[in-house]
């Protein structure tokens, strides 16, 4: 299984960006759940966001809740992160994750079986 993160880069408060995590090697089916984390230098590794596979439900940290949001695309195995009104704060590498079976733990990393290599978000004052 291979999670290939893209999309992130520098920009300015109050810009927008999207990230995408394209997942192969195993069907997208057969994932329970798909989800973003972020790690800012010196903080531990934060949960961002995350997707249920089968029904659809999303969950988001509430620092990033009505700016943030999680989707997905079935046919191309894709999962996107649509970030708005982006703050400095929101400054990081972006890691999206994958697991294998469902639960209510969807913002536990520790619960997440595969990885992608980050993608570093710089949000400038």
């Amino acid at each position: 299984v291979q999670l290939q993160a893209s999309g992130g880069g520098l920009v300015q408060a109050g810009d927008s960006l999207r990230l995408s995590c394209a997942a192969s090697g195993r069907t997208s089916a057969r994932y329970g759940a798909m989800a973003w984390f972020r790690q800012a230098p010196g903080k531990e590794r934060e949960f961002v966001a995350a997707i249920r596979w089968g029904t659809g439900s999303t969950y988001h940290a509430d620092s990033v809740k009505g700016r943030f949001s999680i989707s997905r695309d079935n046919a191309k195995n894709t999962v996107y992160l649509q970030m708005n009104s982006l703050k400095p704060e929101d400054t990081a590498v972006h890691y999206c994750a994958a697991r294998r079976v469902y639960s209510i733990r969807h913002y536990a990393a520790e619960d997440y079986d595969y990885w992608g290599q980050g993608t570093q978000v710089t949000v400038s004052s």
